[in-house]
């Protein structure tokens, strides 16, 4: 009886682990998506400035997941200087070819300022 015990115990915690990665896994395939659209809005000249205490900064950051660190972006807090030869007056402010768009920004959004294909 103890033996069938064990070997319940140890086959659910197997069958635990297995979920966790799978998770895990589809996690990551989602979070990367991004990363061509994200490099060609730095490719293209598109820039995020923010902060990271900025809540719609933190909700930005979020549509693109993992894929964020492809994304030109400059925190203020850090580079007070850049921001302010920018011009920049609110949180977050994407830029491209001079003209900026302040506040929260979807995808569809930064597709069509970007010219950048959003798949």
């Amino acid at each position: 009886m103890n033996k069938i015990i064990l070997l319940l115990g140890i086959g659910v915690t197997i069958l635990i682990g297995i979920f966790f990665v799978k998770l895990s896994l589809i996690g990551e395939t989602v979070n990367g998506e991004l990363d061509n659209f994200a490099q060609c809005l730095t490719d293209v000249g598109l820039k995020m400035y923010g902060t990271e205490w900025c809540s719609h900064c933190k909700n930005q950051k979020k549509l693109f997941g993992n894929s964020f660190t492809f994304v030109d972006y400059t925190d203020c807090d850090k580079s007070r200087g850049v921001c302010s030869a920018e011009g920049i007056q609110g949180y977050p402010t994407w830029k491209i070819n001079g003209q900026s768009y302040p506040g929260e920004q979807s995808l569809d959004r930064l597709a069509s300022l970007s010219g950048c294909e959003l798949v």
